[in-house]
């Protein structure tokens, strides 16, 4: 194959029966019309007001159905070609960043959190390449022993996990999917490795229990000594600790082989300064990284999603690395997927709607929203870069800019990175307002992605069949209640704040995909004329006054109302 000959390193796939879909959205559009005039001009002397209510109702709905149309209308759905990428691009595969955030140790265990961890430093990927790290922004000792003791696992883990193409890798799922007996591995090396993972878990979670960690522990680690000044999780000074990098720190595992830079972050907290929530700890993060390891591509997770899929890391660079579109893109988003959803998903927590359908209907209008997890960055766009037609990454320089790291002893780096975790750090500079991620909103994440977005880039929506990550949805009714709350009070405030796409994106993104932004912002509203329509028509059913057309509805009413009666 020669060199110069262009090999596509993702195909765009349309549905089909674009056509049909808006015959059938005219028509159905039509029904909806001939409601609102029916609302108008047969308005009932009994309950007028009552009527009227519901012709507000029915105009809103009708009208929000409107603006959910144009990204519904033409999904597009990406097949990566990672065949071609490991053939033709191996030796330029560029550093990748791995960023997992955690906020409280109480209600995301420690145990949960290093799974995570493991998974992601497991991936498919040039293990001298991966940099991975830990942001903790409750600055927990009992965190870090957990990332310490995983650590130590890992050496065991990873090669584990190459030779026998372990999915997922995140050993707590995989071994609760396993068992020697129905492994098609070797069961003693099965036993074994889980015979490891269980000790470290019952250490964990021993120190968990006791709330902290003991002064032999402490003793045998350095790293705890910078827990000396800690006061509160709201008072401490920058803690941060290389636990691995290459050979100076021991980064080798049992097989010899050079394993993923292992980095803690506990940012620098004072009760005088706005933390800025998890954008302030992604914005450490971003920095202290550019310091360290200086990744062309960032991979940022929750705590709660582990990797279910070591080839998702290669699949996202296809969309990057691609030599006629992947300089227009800026993000990939994965959907959140989630491994607790019950089998009749009675609340809806799997979102396929939304993924299956609304999102590849958004990536054909120039790109999915930034929801916050299991996104892969583009380095350059979350530090402010605009978009240049003219601009082409070249992925080997970045592979050789990193010569100040090799030179730099760790104890520098560390030394270094730590200011650039401090409080004052971002005072009288663009972070929060045109670099990193953005301030004003608590929901950082969809207004990052939209002010990228506005700067002329796209984005990537992958849906692979093998799931990329899982997590942990709400499987309750009161978790269901605060999860959507929060969700439409952060879309409202998106609609009220600066940010907002009616007039923030006017002019830079497409109208349909402006519409999209508007569409999940407006969310919040249904609330009010749903309400009306489960309580009002039934309290006037009650009183024999229909609000619903007298040919289907009035004569049912009037029975059933004499038959109580």
């Amino acid at each position: 194959m020669a060199k110069d000959e262009y090999s596509p390193l993702f195909e765009t796939i349309r549905r089909r029966g674009k056509f049909l879909y808006i015959i059938f959205s005219l028509s159905l559009f039509v029904c909806i019309f001939f409601i609102w005039v029916y609302r108008v001009s047969h308005l009932p002397k009994n309950g007028k007001w009552a009527w009227i209510g519901l012709l507000s109702a029915d105009l809103w709905f009708g009208l929000y159905w409107l603006l959910r149309h144009p990204f519904r209308c033409n999904p597009v759905f990406r097949q990566p070609f990672t065949h071609i990428l490991s053939q033709r691009y191996e030796k330029k595969l560029p550093r990748v960043d791995i960023f997992v955030c955690t906020a409280d140790p109480g209600i995301e265990p420690p145990l949960m959190v290093i799974n995570t961890v493991l998974s992601v430093m497991a991936y498919d990927y040039p293990t001298e390449k991966m940099s991975v790290y830990l942001s903790d922004d409750a600055g927990s000792d009992i965190t870090f022993y957990a990332l310490l003791e995983a650590s130590k696992f890992a050496k065991h883990w990873l090669p584990f996990c190459k030779r026998l193409k372990v999915e997922p890798t995140s050993p707590a799922a995989y071994f609760k999917k396993v068992t020697s007996s129905t492994s098609p591995h070797n069961s003693k090396e099965l036993v074994a490795i889980q015979k490891l993972y269980q000790d470290m878990e019952n250490r964990i979670e021993n120190v968990a229990k006791v709330g902290k960690v003991s002064e032999e522990v402490r003793s045998k680690h350095k790293g705890f000594l910078q827990w000396d000044s800690y006061s509160s999780r709201r008072d401490h000074e920058t803690i941060l600790q290389i636990l691995l990098h290459g050979k100076e720190m021991s980064g080798i595992d049992v097989d010899g082989h050079v394993m993923p830079a292992l980095v803690y972050l506990a940012r620098e907290k004072r009760p005088q300064f706005a933390h800025n929530f998890k954008a302030g700890a992604m914005n450490s993060l971003i920095r202290v990284s550019s310091m360290i390891s200086n990744g062309e591509i960032i991979l940022n997770v929750d705590c709660d999603m582990y990797s279910n899929n070591s080839q998702s890391l290669r699949d996202a660079l296809c969309f990057f690395m691609d030599e006629v579109q992947g300089h227009e893109i800026a993000f990939v988003q994965t959907p959140q997927c989630f491994a607790n959803i019950t089998k009749n998903d009675l609340y809806g927590g799997s979102l396929r709607v939304c993924y299956e359908l609304e999102f590849p209907g958004l990536d054909g209008l120039g790109g999915p929203m930034y929801i916050g997890t299991g996104c892969f960055h583009r380095r350059e766009t979350l530090c402010g870069r605009k978009f240049d037609n003219q601009f082409k990454n070249d992925w080997e320089s970045g592979n050789k800019n990193i010569d100040h790291i090799k030179e730099a002893s760790l104890h520098e780096l560390e030394e270094k990175s730590k200011a650039l975790a401090s409080c004052t750090y971002e005072e009288n500079t663009l972070w929060g307002k045109e670099m990193g991620l953005l301030y004003g909103c608590s929901v950082e994440d969809v207004i990052t992605g939209l002010s990228i977005q506005c700067k002329g880039w796209k984005s990537v929506f992958y849906n692979p069949q093998r799931r990329a990550f899982l997590g942990v949805a709400p499987t309750t009714l009161p978790e269901t209640l605060i999860q959507h709350k929060r969700w439409s009070e952060g879309g409202f405030h998106i609609l009220l704040s600066k940010y907002s796409p009616a007039w923030y994106a006017r002019g830079l993104i497409s109208p349909g995909l402006q519409m999209m932004y508007c569409y999940y912002n407006l969310w919040v509203f249904n609330s009010w004329p749903t309400l009306y329509y489960c309580i009002i028509p039934s309290l006037y059913l009650l009183k024999g006054i229909p609000l619903f057309p007298q040919s289907f509805c009035g004569q049912e009413a009037q029975f059933w109302v004499g038959g109580m009666s």
